[in-house]
């Protein structure tokens, strides 16, 4: 899996990247069918936002989440990500 990560008006430190990297690894982990992630880090104001594209077999997902702390919005993030995945696979298990 690619990870492309991206900062606006945010550097993107070595222990930011590292995290990531971890949280989409754990991801993986669960679905193997993420192909590449687009991950971004924005600050807009007093608000630190991270949203992601995940290209998945048979389609996109993308999720947006914010909070006072950069590390928490990655969390947050994630937990989306994972939930949507979730649907994902169930709809994929179906057909």
């Amino acid at each position: 899996m690619q990870i492309n990560l991206t900062g606006h008006h945010v550097e993107i430190t070595d222990a930011l990247r590292e995290y990531v990297n971890t949280k989409f690894d754990k991801l993986e982990r669960f679905f193997d069918h993420i192909n590449n992630v687009h991950v971004v880090l924005n600050v807009e104001k007093l608000q630190q936002i991270a949203e992601a594209t995940l290209h998945v077999n048979n389609g996109e997902i993308f999720a947006k989440a914010d909070s006072e702390n950069m590390y928490a919005a990655i969390d947050s993030l994630t937990d989306k990500l994972a939930k949507q995945l979730n649907k994902h696979k169930e709809k994929m298990n179906h057909h």
